[in-house]
């Protein structure tokens, strides 16, 4: 059998891994436009930052392992049309030039994602910079040590890290964005409000609720961005607006969401037979509304991807679904998040009510102890969580974890008031934090239904 995947990042190196483990006898054949596999985006900033010391260690695979396993590995090759129907393919060779037809008996649709790039005069000015890919990553790591002023575009999680990154270099570090908070997908204004001031206080210039309108420079090279409430001089620029499927190959040939991202089922077969798809090309499983999300994560990307391997001869393994949980560190913060938060539970159809609790992670007869910022989003008729957010300078995130399996399993807030936690002084109280918050969560709910 003659299995081609397009695409291999995170999803496409764990799809070519587990196909080749599971069936060495399998042929598989990988076609990739760039020149290397399964670069991690997330680490640019910390070497940036000066965290990581050497960039190559961002890459946990590479072409020659995926052939070690029987790949038949095509780097610098392009697919230029593909034809699901009668399962063919038109391919080129970037380096050569040529063009040639491909066949398969399955396919892996595992293109990944794009930067959103607005379309903003002066994105051909040199510093205008994006941050997906090794090749960008490298123009970026170049430049650090010629570029004082840097204004980074887009507040989630790769920008906020990068703003971190460039602050602790000493750099000038403005932040534009076009909402009214940091960190919107992920966290609750209890928790931003927190983090933003602590931005300022680092020298961060905070420019919220501002749309870029363009960029402006001299002599070819970028020197100030314009927004819609003001100008801020630059010498480097960097887009981090989002992303969006890549998927312009497959388009109306497959089941979409209306942004583009392949719908797959719980064995990573989209609507045509015999194709898969998987990783940031595809919406995800989202188990909060227990529907479909368009959710681009290394870690749904390799989870995806490795089920691909699983299903690929047949359906063995389903996927659970994901939360989208996440974790970040800013500043001293450690902060946690999954499922919904209670801003966006609305736009997943979902009815909910939150409670929102400070508190310490361990006793205070301690020697040293810290508070723990902690949020709980759920179902206001059944209790049933769907979101929650940990924030401490102790390091909470694995509660995270915690949170995303009560939402897998469809925990209410009654379970998790009670469930079995373990009490030792050195590591948490005689109730754990989460017991805490969600016994906070049942009182909140006797005294609404009084």
């Amino acid at each position: 059998m003659k299995i081609v995947v397009i695409g291999c990042t995170h999803a496409g190196t764990a799809a070519v891994k587990t196909i080749l483990t599971e069936n060495p006898q399998a042929e598989v054949v990988v076609y990739e436009r760039n020149d290397n596999v399964s670069f991690l985006s997330c680490g640019i900033a910390l070497y940036v930052g000066g965290v990581v010391k050497d960039p190559q260690g961002l890459f946990y695979s590479s072409p020659s392992e995926l052939e070690q396993l029987g790949a038949d590995v095509h780097m610098l090759h392009d697919v230029l049309a593909a034809d699901l129907k009668n399962k063919t393919l038109k391919v080129k060779d970037l380096t050569s030039g040529r063009e040639f037809e491909e066949s398969y008996d399955k396919l892996v649709l595992t293109t990944g994602s794009w930067p959103i790039i607005p379309p903003l005069e002066g994105l051909d000015l040199a510093n205008v910079q994006l941050c997906k890919n090794y090749n960008q990553a490298q123009e970026i790591f170049a430049k650090l040590d010629d570029h004082q002023k840097v204004v980074v575009i887009g507040g989630g999680y790769i920008g906020i890290e990068l703003v971190e990154a460039f602050a602790n270099k000493g750099k000038e570090v403005t932040l534009v964005d076009g909402l009214d908070r940091i960190l919107n997908k992920y966290l609750d204004p209890e928790f931003t409000d927190i983090l933003e001031a602590d931005l300022r206080a680092k020298g961060v210039r905070l420019q919220l609720n501002e749309m870029v309108s363009r960029f402006e420079g001299k002599d070819g090279k970028v020197t100030k961005v314009i927004t819609s409430n003001g100008e801020y001089e630059a010498d480097m620029v960097i887009l981090c607006v989002g992303f969006r499927p890549n998927n312009e190959l497959v388009r109306g040939q497959v089941n979409m969401m209306p942004n583009g991202a392949i719908i797959v089922d719980n064995y990573m077969k989209t609507s045509v037979a015999d194709v898969y798809a998987a990783g940031d090309s595809c919406a995800v499983n989202y188990n909060p509304n227990q529907g479909h999300a368009y959710i681009p994560l290394a870690t749904n990307a390799v989870r995806m991807g490795s089920l691909v391997g699983k299903n690929i001869m047949g359906d063995k393994v389903a996927y659970r679904g994901t939360q989208a949980t996440s974790g970040l560190h800013l500043f001293g913060w450690n902060i946690g998040s999954t499922g919904v938060t209670e801003t966006s539970a609305s736009m997943f159809n979902l009815d909910t009510r939150a409670v929102y609790v400070v508190d310490n992670y361990r006793p205070e007869f301690m020697p040293t102890t810290q508070e723990i910022h902690m949020k709980l989003v759920y179902e206001a008729k059944t209790g049933r969580i769907v979101g929650g957010q940990v924030m401490s300078k102790y390091d909470c995130t694995a509660s995270a974890n915690t949170l995303s399996l009560a939402i897998q399993n469809k925990m209410t807030i009654e379970d998790l008031a009670y469930v079995d936690f373990f009490f030792q002084p050195v590591f948490d109280r005689p109730w754990n934090y989460l017991n805490i918050l969600a016994q906070a969560a049942l009182e909140k709910e006797a005294q609404t239904n009084k």
